[in-house]
């Protein structure tokens, strides 16, 4: 009986010490929150591709993906350390790097660190055929969505249409909202046209032009050049949507990943690691994610590079300032 009793507790002390181990084990997980933007928008799939290839790759970690208003509240909760990776257009990364008061950030955010550039974002002004709207200038008076709130979409119609000589005054009705609830709306005939900010063949605009004849607007160079770095020009594809038979200028910002100081070296090393051994999975999520190469990491970098993200793309040959 005596041995009986010596085996079971000790039994029992095993399942105890198992049980007491199991919330280390949990501790120990790293958390990649990946903050992206609206379910419709082109960051969210692939911040949901980013999540599986992460899980996946990186043992130890609970990857989630978190829609957001994208870019300007995306740097905000990196701030805040209430994330690990997020996307976010160039020109809001070096309004928040600068601490831009009117882009939505009161004042610089110092702890942000660059991961890499990813692929560019395509100003895509998308009018109804019935409305009308054929150039920049004919939408003086006419009703327009220009994306939430100092988002990084809304932060481009400011200045594309600035650079235009356009000021929301002279429209006839300004919607800040998201791409999909834009796109209800121009189907509903209560907007004339939508602009949206994100990779070429974004959802949104795929559904509306199902639905609705549409005219994808020229921005043309003078424009562009007008508006200033980080602008350049770029052509939206003939095709692109449906009903768009001819190739249209417009402007093009590139987007980044980026994450923050606090965010452990080995981490960020492995996060960009696995970006770019798994771009296939990337651009299989969203054609925009096709555009990403090792090569164009760098370019128009505005944050100091996280030193895990550093050592990545030192290791793949590219040259990383000190």
């Amino acid at each position: 009986m005596k041995t009986l009793f010596r085996g079971r507790r000790l039994a029992a002390l095993a399942t105890a010490i198992l049980i007491a181990a199991a919330p280390a084990g949990a501790k120990a997980q790293e958390f990649i929150n990946i903050l992206t933007g609206g379910t419709s928008g082109v960051y969210y799939p692939m911040g949901v591709a980013l999540s599986k290839i992460y899980g996946d790759k990186i043992p130890g970690t609970r990857p989630s993906v978190q829609a957001t208003k994208a870019s300007v509240e995306n740097l905000v909760l990196l701030q805040q350390g209430r994330g690990e990776i997020a996307f976010t257009l160039g020109d809001s990364l070096d309004s928040a790097w600068k601490g831009d008061e009117d882009a939505g950030f009161k004042s610089p955010l110092k702890k942000l660190r660059g991961i890499t550039a990813i692929y560019p974002n395509y100003v895509q002004i998308v009018a109804s055929k019935e409305s009308g709207i054929k150039t920049l200038a004919d939408l003086k008076g006419k009703r327009l969505s220009v994306g939430a709130p100092k988002s990084g979409t809304e932060l481009n119609a400011r200045a594309i249409l600035g650079a235009a000589g356009l000021s929301y005054k002279d429209l006839g009705k300004i919607e800040y909202l998201p791409f999909a609830e834009s796109v209800e709306l121009m189907k509903n005939r209560q907007l004339d046209a939508t602009l949206q900010s994100a990779g070429l063949g974004v959802a949104s605009i795929r559904d509306l032009a199902s639905s609705v004849e549409i005219v994808v607007v020229e921005v043309p160079k003078a424009v562009i050049d007008k508006a200033g770095a980080p602008f350049v020009s770029a052509e939206i594809p003939a095709n692109t949507y449906g009903g768009q038979t001819a190739a249209v200028n417009t402007a093009a910002v590139v987007n980044y990943l980026v994450t923050h100081e606090g965010v452990k070296e080995e981490l960020v090393y492995q996060m960009t690691k696995n970006i770019f051994e798994n771009l296939g999975e990337v651009g299989a999520a969203h054609s925009a994610g096709k555009a990403i190469k090792l090569e164009g990491a760098l370019e128009g970098m505005p944050i100091p590079l996280h030193p895990g993200a550093a050592r990545y793309l030192k290791e793949k040959g590219l040259k990383v300032g000190s």
